[in-house]
């Protein structure tokens, strides 16, 4: 396997010598790259989401597996589906090798467990309706490839974000999505460009499949958890914006129903 993004050498030498300017701008510069590297790959993201989407109409559920940055990034963008989309907490959730812990301090060697990831599984009772994602930058982190490939052998649909070709983890996925963005801006520093990649694609299958299930009318949130006054006065707007209702209207129907999709819902229906 060659590892084109975690251990290739930088293309920036003598980063610590260079100018606050000059480091910004390095960055920035690698940064631009990655957005192209994904639209090289959105064949693969659409094949993923498409099978997802429909393993989850039946009731599937999904699980991100990760490790380090890419399980971090896996949990948050789990975490963020229910108030978003109103999605039920067990459709999306994101399992991290060393467990919740691991998500602020490193837990040592968890990574390394080959068969970590199945045992966390284990409390979700995981079966051929679900789907499993593994997320790593290399392609080839002990406890996501082990979940994977004992995903696969329980007859379970596997997918993976990986930033390396031919790696050990996509060998294990049924919908590969390889990323390649190249050296890192510091050598090997994978939370950077590998990471941005993965928290867009994960942004792009967890939005899609939410679209694809019913959870977005027109480019409306309809579902979201109207938990803080910023949403709160979102969900007014949206109201007085589909059904015509004044401001005090809308108020007191939202606040009836506790949801934008049912509050207008029920103006259509009259």
């Amino acid at each position: 396997m060659s590892l084109k993004t975690t251990e290739s050498d930088s293309r920036h030498q003598n980063i610590d010598k260079m100018s606050t300017r000059d480091i910004l701008e390095g960055i920035n510069q690698e940064d631009r790259s990655v957005p192209v590297a994904i639209s090289r790959v959105i064949p693969s993201i659409e094949k993923a989401v498409d099978h997802i989407s429909s393993k989850m109409k039946k009731g599937g559920r999904l699980f991100y597996l990760g490790a380090g940055t890419s399980g971090r990034l896996g949990v948050v963008d789990a975490s963020e589906l229910p108030p978003t989309f109103g999605a039920d907490p067990n459709w999306v959730v994101g399992l991290i090798a060393g467990g919740d812990q691991a998500i602020r301090k490193a837990v040592e060697n968890a990574e390394d467990d080959r068969a970590g990831a199945f045992k966390d599984l284990a409390i979700y009772q995981p079966s051929s309706d679900d789907i499993i994602l593994g997320i790593a930058a290399s392609g080839s982190t002990p406890y996501v490839v082990g979940g994977l490939a004992e995903a696969r052998e329980k007859g379970i649909s596997t997918v993976c974000i990986v930033c390396n070709e031919n790696s050990a983890l996509a060998d294990q996925a049924d919908f590969p999505i390889e990323i390649v963005v190249g050296p890192e801006f510091i050598t090997g520093s994978t939370r950077m460009k590998a990471g941005t990649a993965q928290k867009l694609v994960l942004n792009m299958i967890s939005t899609s499949v939410m679209v694809k299930l019913g959870r977005v009318r027109g480019n409306k949130m309809v579902d979201m958890q109207l938990n803080n006054d910023k949403l709160v006065d979102r969900g007014i707007r949206m109201v007085m914006q589909e059904t015509g209702l004044n401001r005090e209207q809308a108020t007191a129907l939202l606040e009836e129903k506790g949801n934008v999709r049912m509050a207008v819902d029920a103006v259509r229906k009259d």
